[in-house]
């Protein structure tokens, strides 16, 4: 019972770090929690040098599988270093993200224009005896190109192979012959799209927002499949990555606000049809709401698709906590039933957040009829 409660523990507190670990903010928060983890750490080798066994770190096992990082794993102790970038003071330098890192694949510190280290996935300005400099850590400003991002190239590279070839196809064979190849899993899904979600949200003027709206439902797809892929090119979290769901959302506020008409406004300004008093209680509520949208659309899909990963791994980990060969025998299973329904989750997700911002083009660019107008006129003779 203490051990199932201590897995339940660990996977609840691997959540709520992970809820605070957003890559794209790195540079700008306060450090004191590196030190106490650092300490931490010290403890625990302590303790397990004490015990004779090294005891297996399952939050930390968990959040190296699903954080960014600077360098793409393959297999074993091979990975493709990629590029990082850095911005200061002293001015740009570039460098490989291998000088990070020795043969054994432990962090070292990297001599550039400040003394650089890999801590916790992030890149850190440190002092000579290894302690994170806050001061001048914070005139570090880091656009690295990190595995999310690549993965996301990828990602943006198959998307439009995708599309030209079915494009291709139409243009060779035109519409009038059945669709073949990749064009019979893109027809059925395109069209389902456009008829069962954005026309009916959007109404007659769907066709301009179509080709956005699709947009974003396909990136999210892709990189919510590949994402579930645990070798190259998927393995990345980009779909968990609260900086690229929120860019999505921002993209959908920017849409909807800029081609938001009269009427939109004035239902959030000033209330139609409503004593004056309840309009000035409604407008700070309303105009609360055009925020709490956008926000909404990008913590559903973050939070969903970075729990399903949680959860399998943590199912996984249960055969290193209990280090018994019989754990494997539900524990594997149940992975394989959660991986599943993440297949499922991603065609959802993706889904839901093309359907909401239909939804929310729809109410702005709606034309709202008050009370009173566009009544019907009879003439005498009229039937009833």
């Amino acid at each position: 019972m203490s051990r199932s409660m201590k897995s339940l523990l660990v996977l609840a507190f691997s959540l709520l770090t992970l809820l605070f670990s957003n890559q794209s903010f790195a540079n700008n928060q306060v450090d004191t929690t590196v030190n106490n983890t650092t300490e931490q750490e010290h403890v625990t080798a302590s303790e397990n040098n004490h015990n004779g066994e090294e005891k297996f770190n399952v939050s930390k096992t968990i959040l190296e599988h699903i954080r960014n990082d600077y360098s793409w794993h393959l297999w074993g102790h091979t990975s493709i270093p990629l590029p990082v970038i850095l911005y200061s003071d002293k001015g740009l330098e570039i460098f490989s993200s291998s000088k990070l890192s020795n043969e054994h694949h432990e962090a070292v510190i990297y001599q550039g224009n400040y003394a650089y280290k890999n801590i916790d996935g992030k890149i850190k300005v440190v002092n000579e005896d290894g302690t994170v400099n806050q001061e001048l850590n914070k005139k570090v400003w880091d656009f690295s190109f990190t595995k999310n991002v690549a993965a996301l190239f990828v990602s943006i590279i198959l998307l439009c192979a995708i599309f030209i070839t079915a494009a291709s196809a139409y243009k060779k064979r035109g519409v009038t012959s059945a669709p073949k190849g990749l064009q019979s899993f893109m027809e059925p899904v395109v069209l389902f799209m456009r008829d069962e979600v954005v026309k009916p949200a959007i109404g007659h003027k769907y066709n301009k927002y179509l080709p956005f709206i699709l947009t974003i439902f396909f990136i999210i797809l892709i990189n919510n499949l590949l994402g579930l892929v645990p070798f190259f090119p998927g393995g990345a979290n980009v779909s968990g990555n609260i900086a690229f769901t929120m860019t999505l959302a921002i993209f959908v506020f920017i849409v909807v606000n800029l081609n938001g008409n009269k009427s939109y406004w004035e239902h959030i300004f000033w209330m139609p049809g409503m004593h004056w008093s309840m309009k000035v209680f409604l407008a700070p509520i309303e105009l609360l709401g055009v925020f709490i949208k956008p926000i909404s659309l990008f913590i559903r899909l973050f939070a969903n698709m970075t729990a399903g990963h949680i959860l399998v791994l943590s199912l996984i980990c249960l055969i290193f906590i209990f280090k018994s060969i019989f754990t494997s025998i539900v524990a594997v299973p149940f992975a394989v039933f959660i991986g599943l329904i993440e297949v499922l989750v991603a065609f959802i997700q993706a889904f839901i957040f093309a359907m909401l911002s239909s939804m929310y083009i729809g109410m702005a660019i709606e034309e709202h009829h008050h009370h009173g107008d566009h009544e019907p006129h009879y003439n005498e003779g009229d039937e009833a």
